[in-house]
């Protein structure tokens, strides 16, 4: 991914700004659920009445094909897997100025994080095991489908208002062929991170780092 000046991204404000808009002539954007690195995630309905989760591509990445491509494969790779606990990418398109956007399942609920943070930062045990147990449930069926996720963290998961989790950002996914990385690159957060994921060391790379990740979450 090129460099990009955190003054290139846009504001939480600035992204508020797209609501009320109309993508592609039937996408009525009706709220920003939040602003990340490399898109912003929307709600919104289509003129049928179906609503869902638009991520739409920050302008500033929408002219690099390498990015445009690992930012759409997010989408095949969760189809891919089938996994009840994979937020399933229903289409991908163009805004009418050119950014690659993602139309996603439409969650309820809130991200383990702010879970936590809002419970005093401290989730009863029985709550963390129950979590636990669907993120490796979930994470056995990436594997045996040969995808590392690679990013897990509380910020990347989301528990719905039933308590089922929801696995979200496959964009920095690896893809594996024998156990080892054939296509993506080591990114994440340092503080789940696995210590050869955190030193880039590609060729020791696999499965165990989202085991690793896990533990630390927990």
């Amino acid at each position: 991914m090129p460099e990009v000046r955190p003054s290139a991204l846009p504001s939480d404000d600035a992204a508020a700004r797209r609501v009320g808009a109309l993508i592609k002539g039937k996408w009525r954007v009706d709220a920003l659920l939040g602003t990340g690195g490399m898109a912003s995630v929307y709600a919104a309905t289509h003129r049928n009445g179906q609503r869902a989760a638009l991520k739409i591509m920050h302008p500033v990445f929408a002219r690099d094909p390498e990015v445009v491509e690992r930012f759409l494969r997010e989408g095949y790779i969760a189809n891919k897997i089938g996994h009840p606990a994979c937020v399933r990418v229903l289409d991908d398109d163009l805004t009418d100025e050119g950014e690659p956007f993602l139309v996603m399942e439409l969650l309820d609920g809130e991200t383990v994080r702010d879970l936590w943070k809002r419970t005093g930062r401290r989730l009863p045990v029985e709550q963390v095991l129950h979590v636990a147990d669907q993120l490796l449930d979930c994470l056995a069926a990436c594997h045996a489908a040969g995808v590392i996720h690679s990013a897990l963290k509380p910020a990347n998961i989301n528990i719905t208002g039933a308590g089922v989790i929801k696995l979200l950002d496959f964009g920095v996914a690896l893809l594996t062929d024998g156990g080892g990385p054939v296509a993506g690159v080591a990114l994440g957060t340092p503080a789940y991170m696995a210590p050869e994921q955190a030193k880039g060391l590609a060729d020791k790379i696999d499965h165990r780092v989202d085991l690793f990740s896990v533990g630390a979450l927990v």
